[in-house]
Formats: structure tokens, C-alpha cells, sequence
């Protein structure tokens, strides 16, 4: 049995309060990293980020553009500049009024937009997730490194206390000795 197996045996029903075999990876994790005193800590953006495929990158600029203030003014001017030169400009307008082709572009755009919005809010929702875990995981090591300075502490109380008792005992007995080689020398 491995060292590392027999720490997780060992150390599993104290801190956890069950068997190796029932423990999740995350659980699992944090325990190594208590084993071997490493930080438990990961940026989730990295962590996250790194399993991006192209499709969602895009998604999350998307939305990004999509739900900014950038995007309003600019299509604000667009839709008012369409309008503006539908009515007042073109002697032969494209789209004259009541602008069927643009409502057309408008449906055609929203369309497009709301599923993008969607799987870049499902991607958050996601990296939430993700950074939940990860955060559950540095939560569970400093519970179990706290549990492990407690150990610490009640043994070092306990050796402590055993010492004091023992010297106590030796000092009782000293004091008995001088007190019965007084009482027999009077």
C-alpha cells in the first residue's frame, strides 16, 4: 500500500468521518494537498478558460458586445440613420415606411443574438459552477488543516500535561522524603 493511499485510509474517517472509497475527487484533492502542504488555490478563469472551444469564445464576445453600451448607441444611430434616410432622404426609398425590411433584420438579428446570449449565460453559469468547486475544495483543506493543528495542539496540551503531572509526582515525592527524614532525625 502506498504511502499516499494509507494517509487517505488514515485520514479520511477523521476529517470526513467515512471511508476512502465514499470521498469525491474534490474531496480527494483537498486531501492531498493537505498531505503534501500545497496551495490549494487555482484561478478559476485559468482553470476554466483553458477548455474554451472557439464557438464559446465567440459566444462570450458576443453577448459581451451585445449587452454593452457600445452596441445601443451604435444600433440607436443605425436604426435612426435607416429611418432618417427611408423617410426624409431617398426620394425612392428600399424600406419605406413602416419599415418591414428592417423589422425583418431586427427579427432576423434577434433571433441570432438570443441563442448566443443564452449559451454565453450557460457558459457563466458554468464557470460559476466551476468556481464554486474550486472554492468548496480550498474550504475543505483549511477545515482540515485546522482539524490537523488541533490534533497538534491537544497532543502537545497532553504531553505537556503528563510532564507537569511527572514532575509534580517526582516533587510530591521528594517533599514526602524530606518531610519523613525530618520527622526521623527529630
Amino acid at each position: 500500500m502506498s504511502d499516499h493511499h494509507s494517509f487517505l485510509q488514515r485520514c479520511a474517517p477523521r476529517w470526513f468521518g467515512r471511508a476512502v472509497e465514499t470521498l469525491d475527487e474534490t474531496e480527494r484533492r483537498a486531501l492531498q494537498h493537505a498531505r503534501t502542504r500545497t496551495i490549494a488555490a487555482r484561478d478559476p478563469n485559468e482553470t476554466f478558460d483553458d477548455t474554451m472551444t472557439f464557438g464559446e469564445r465567440l459566444a462570450d464576445k458576443v453577448a459581451s458586445f451585445g449587452g454593452s453600451w457600445t452596441f445601443i448607441i451604435l444600433f440607436g444611430v443605425f436604426l435612426v440613420l435607416w429611418a432618417g434616410a427611408n423617410v426624409w432622404l431617398l426620394t425612392n426609398p428600399f424600406d419605406p415606411y413602416p419599415f418591414i425590411f428592417l423589422n425583418l433584420m431586427l427579427s432576423m438579428l434577434a433571433a441570432l443574438q438570443a441563442p448566443v446570449i443564452m449559451m454565453s449565460q450557460n457558459r457563466q453559469s458554468a464557470k460559476d459552477r466551476h468556481s464554486a468547486e474550486l472554492d468548496y475544495e480550498v474550504n475543505l483543506k483549511a477545515e482540515i488543516e485546522i482539524l490537523s493543528l488541533h490534533e497538534k495542539l491537544d497532543a502537545l496540551r497532553n504531553e505537556h500535561l503528563t510532564t507537569l503531572i511527572e514532575k509534580q509526582n517526582e516533587q510530591i515525592a521528594l517533599l514526602t522524603r524530606l518531610v519523613e527524614a525530618r520527622g526521623a532525625g527529630s
